[in-house]
């Protein structure tokens, strides 16, 4: 990506009420259209100038990042770093107010269906239905993905994370745990290319953890693409090649996990994780 085309945090201090102006100027439409063009046509994803703001409140400021497909992505920052926000960017869930995004090459505000076809993501607030039971929720899901609603191939997903013998049960008498493992085979029924995984971790027992670290183990082996957002470094730096450091909605860190420990954001994280 041309280094003109970059957002680096600025010098001085930046009122809210300026950010917005501030961001359109330095990355206007043609500026971030020239860094997308420039960027490899392979990428799994790309950003240039993104920005995303609610109400006076700015959750990204200025993001530039390229991840190549088959990349497991440690996404890592304190709670307000911008984590979750760039997770539901990149799976169309909600718009960037500045910037761009393509995912596998595809613009996310014009071809919002295609991105959705090739991205799976477990959000922090899953859609789940307390009445239905876990089948029926994942055959809800296949129905939406335009996938075969078969009953074998939904109880194989349930048992992928552990659910088998609760298929037929309510979600509202699940455990909180249990919500997230059925929440997982939510996310990956449609064999996403990409994985958007937002604090997967939470409210799991043991067996819950080795289940994710399992999960992403299949998703690297297929040659998938994965962003792993988690407070538990440990956990990001074992099953990730790469890591992206957030802190007040920029960029402060990214490089391989092997530089991770000897950098500034470090040294930061040790205040959160």
């Amino acid at each position: 990506m041309p280094p003109a085309a970059r957002l680096g945090p600025p010098r001085e201090p930046v009122r809210r009420c300026d950010l917005g102006a501030r961001l359109a100027h330095a990355a206007g439409p043609a500026e971030v259209a020239h860094a997308l063009s420039s960027s490899s046509p392979s990428a799994a994803v790309e950003a240039a100038g993104l920005a995303k703001r609610y109400g006076r409140a700015w959750a990204l400021r200025g993001i530039d990042l390229s991840i190549r497909p088959g990349e497991a992505v440690a996404l890592l920052g304190p709670n307000g770093s911008g984590k979750s926000t760039l997770l539901r960017i990149l799976a169309t869930a909600t718009r960037p107010t500045h910037g761009e995004v393509r995912v596998f090459g595809f613009p996310i505000r014009t071809d919002g269906d295609a991105v959705r076809r090739r991205v799976g993501l477990l959000s922090d607030r899953p859609p789940l239905y307390d009445e239905l039971t876990a089948l029926e929720n994942l055959a809800f899901a296949a129905a939406m993905y335009g996938l075969p609603v078969r009953d074998d191939g939904l109880r194989a997903a349930l048992a992928t994370v552990g659910l088998p013998r609760v298929a037929d049960a309510r979600v509202r008498t699940f455990s909180q745990g249990m919500a997230q493992r059925l929440a997982l085979a939510r996310a990956t029924l449609q064999s996403p290319d990409l994985v958007l995984l937002d604090e997967p971790y939470n409210a799991l027992d043991v067996e819950g953890l080795r289940l994710v670290d399992q999960l992403l183990a299949r998703v690297r082996a297929a040659g998938k693409t994965a962003i792993l957002a988690t407070h538990h470094i440990a956990k990001g730096l074992a099953q990730c090649d790469r890591v992206i450091a957030l802190s007040g909605g920029r960029v402060t860190f990214d490089g391989p996990t092997a530089r991770f420990a000897a950098s500034p954001a470090a040294d930061e994280a040790g205040a959160w994780a």
